[in-house]
This record gives C-alpha cells, sequence and structure tokens, in this order.
C-alpha cells in the first residue's frame, strides 16, 4: 500500500498568487522556488526559530508584492 500525504495550503490562495504571475502556475512555482532559496541562504538563523518555512515567506511575499514578475524580455 502507497501512502499518500496531503498538504493543504490555505494562505495565500494559490488562484490569488497565480494571478500574480499572470495566470501561469509554472512561472509562480520557479519564482517561489528561487525566492525560497535565497531565503534559506541568508536567513538560516531566522529560519530555525520561525515557525514558518522557506516556501511559506516566499509565496507570501510574492502574495504582498515585494517579488515581482514582469515577464521574459525578448
Amino acid at each position: 500500500m502507497i501512502g499518500v500525504i496531503k498538504i493543504m495550503m490555505n494562505e495565500p490562495p494559490i488562484d490569488k498568487l497565480a494571478e500574480k504571475t499572470g495566470g501561469n502556475k509554472y512561472i509562480l512555482s520557479i519564482l517561489a522556488s528561487k525566492r525560497a532559496k535565497e531565503i534559506e541562504a541568508t536567513r538560516r538563523e531566522e529560519l530555525a526559530t520561525a515557525d514558518k518555512k522557506a516556501i511559506s515567506i516566499a509565496l507570501q511575499e510574492i502574495y504582498d508584492g515585494k517579488i515581482t514578475y514582469t515577464g521574459v524580455q525578448e
């Protein structure tokens, strides 16, 4: 039997987050991943005592407009 782990993210709402990247959830995941890596690299001590993970902080920053996506320039 294969176990399934279900993780629910309530805040910020995924649909509202996707709006920040023109509705593109793939771009949202890339943006959040890159920002989370930056947070992990620069704020290790803070994360050790925080009750939020780097990815949650990154998603909140995107939702709050602190991290933005402007599109690909050709």
